[in-house]
């Protein structure tokens, strides 16, 4: 007689000698549960370290009401981003040479393990030099420290019933927990791990992910605060500006492939080994030198997207003033695009989610107040907005977690949907054009 050989089913947990565990529901529940507070410690001690580190190297903490060091002596500009672009250089270098690279967050939801010691390093240097001045997003730091805290937990929590499938679902959401933990944005964060990570939608998934972002912003936000990011009008979204909208997405559809090409193409040619050092080097010298006289390049972008929203076009604004804000914004967006996708090329490792809202709040005020002079009245902060989150969309080819970002980062009311929805409909059909054929 043949032995019969039974095989253990996929959805048992994982492990021979398991002993007493939990339900799987009960299991998940617990894991939510404690990831949510962890990852929202984690955020919201990241958001204070930026904080204490910007004020030690600038002198300087940005607030909505002021988020461009401007009152910073310009030589301090110039040699705070100057002596963090060498010390993030000798740190990537290091970590890219001497050690084993630090898997990204896409690699860790699908198994790959982040090694703690190394992870944190990479997370904290992104913070240093985003605080410093360098022109990157920092977005990415919380989201790595949240994977990070994801997979040592899907990893010890053996007894708690979660099959190994269970993996990529707590790595995912916890990464993205990290994202809504230190921008107070739960809508954000749980978009991001089911559109851009698991690019899965069923009940679980969501429920996961909701849940995992909302103890993370509640814990963030004790730490850091509940107050918006960017300080915006309180002008009602009218239904007419579905028709500025025409225009907005259309164009933001445009830059954000164009933006995402880019930075794509600094990301598939980063420096890595010793040439980082002197190469991050030079850059942040140029971000230095350039900040002498616009501080807005600096860090991840927040001082150039206020720029668009607090744009006004007030009665006696003169045809030499509105050129001379046409051109300085136009000047600014290509300036930060250029020093960010540099930053990348150069060697260092940051986001690009910040970015694009810069770049999409200053030329959605180029294009409101070009069409404000031909519709008086017209709120040039809306449209700086809604082009924020259009370019954003394109860029990150991520429309929902686009549009709750700038919702939430705003604290904007809820008719502000119709219209974003449209502009960001209509710029991620622009870009696919693009983003398809890179």
């Amino acid at each position: 007689m043949g032995v019969v050989h039974t095989q253990r089913k996929p959805d048992q947990a994982s492990g021979s000698n398991r002993g007493f565990q939990l339900p799987r529901s009960w299991g998940l529940a617990v894991s939510v549960l404690c990831l949510g507070l962890l990852v929202g410690l984690s955020s919201g001690l990241l958001a204070r370290f930026f904080e204490l580190t910007q004020v030690g190297l600038l002198g300087f903490a940005e607030t909505p009401g002021t988020p461009t060091a401007e009152a910073v002596p310009p030589i301090r500009r110039l040699a705070s981003v100057t002596i963090a672009g060498l010390v993030a250089g000798l740190v990537w270098a290091w970590l890219r040479t001497r050690t084993r690279l630090v898997p990204s967050v896409g690699q860790a939801v699908k198994g790959a393990p982040m090694p703690p010691g190394r992870t944190v390093v990479h997370v904290l240097t992104q913070i240093f030099f985003v605080s410093a001045g360098g022109s990157i997003g920092r977005e990415v730091a919380p989201r790595e420290a949240g994977a990070l805290l994801g997979g040592l937990w899907t990893r010890m929590g053996r007894r708690l019933g979660l099959r190994d499938q269970d993996g990529p679902l707590l790595v995912a959401s916890a990464a993205g927990a990290g994202f809504a933990g230190i921008y107070i944005a739960p809508l954000t964060g749980a978009f991001f791990g089911i559109e851009v990570l698991l690019r899965r939608v069923d009940a679980e998934v969501v429920t996961v992910n909701l849940a995992m972002s909302a103890l993370a912003t509640l814990v963030g936000g004790s730490i850091k605060g509940f107050a918006p990011y960017y300080k915006v009008g309180s002008e009602p979204f009218r239904p007419w500006l579905m028709a500025a909208v025409l225009l907005i997405g259309p164009v933001m559809g445009l830059l954000g492939a164009g933006f995402r090409r880019m930075t794509s193409w600094a990301e598939a040619h980063r420096t890595t080994g010793p040439a980082a050092i002197w190469q991050l080097t030079v850059v942040a010298l140029l971000t230095g030198l350039v900040a002498l006289a616009v501080p807005q390049v600096m860090g991840n972008g927040r001082a150039l997207a206020q720029m668009g929203m607090d744009q006004r076009l007030s009665a006696g604004f003169s045809g030499l003033q509105l050129a001379q804000s046409l051109a300085l914004l136009v000047l600014f967006a290509l300036a930060k695009a250029l020093l960010t996708t540099a930053t990348i090329r150069a060697g260092a490792f940051g986001g690009t989610l910040t970015p694009s809202i810069a770049l999409g709040s200053a030329m959605g005020a180029v294009l409101g107040l070009l069409l404000a002079c031909l519709v008086p009245g017209l709120p040039v902060w809306q449209c700086a907005v809604i082009g924020a989150a259009s370019l954003l969309a394109a860029s990150q080819q991520a429309p929902l977690m686009a549009m709750a970002m700038l919702m939430e980062v705003c604290h904007l009311p809820v008719m502000a949907f119709m219209p974003m929805g449209l502009a960001v409909a209509l710029s991620m059909a622009v870009s696919r054009l693009f983003v398809a054929k890179a």
